[in-house]
């Protein structure tokens, strides 16, 4: 899985806007987390149309989170701005179709998906926020090879 920029981005944006209690401008969040202020505008109107965020316009206006951040997951984040967690050129795992020695392919791309889905359907902005993460994340980092990048 490779996270775009635009998801990175739009992630740390929500984490800023988790740790504090009132909205906050593109710039201010901009400036918070060292991003490109521009870039980040569409990722904001990205997560308003999503509904992850709400705008509030005026003198104290800016983003906020639209519901409580322990409600919001990575992953919605994550197909708000990049679409779904994993695909096969466009269509669904579950309707990858594939004959011969391949045709247990599409099991293999369904089985990387629901682990996708077991790490970022699960963790929400408020545990990463608070540094909390839930067990089922620490798991995986408590093993050390998990940090290794992939024997060539």
């Amino acid at each position: 899985m490779q996270i775009a920029a635009k998801v990175e981005y739009g992630v740390r944006a929500m984490l800023t806007l988790a740790a504090v209690e009132h909205p906050l401008t593109t710039e201010e969040i901009a400036q918070a987390q060292e991003l490109p202020s521009r870039f980040l505008g569409a990722i904001m109107t990205d997560l308003r149309r999503a509904g992850l965020v709400a705008s509030q316009r005026g003198v104290a206006g800016g983003y906020r989170l639209s519901r409580p951040a322990d409600e919001i997951t990575i992953a919605e984040v994550i197909r708000a701005l990049d679409g779904p967690l994993a695909g096969v050129r466009g269509d669904r795992p579950e309707q990858t179709h594939y004959e011969g020695p391949a045709a247990s392919l599409s099991a293999v791309w369904v089985a990387a998906r629901a682990a996708l889905r077991q790490v970022l359907d699960h963790v929400t902005i408020d545990q990463i926020a608070a540094g909390q993460l839930p067990e089922a994340i620490t798991r995986f980092t408590d093993d050390p090879a998990a940090w290794l990048p992939p024997k060539p």
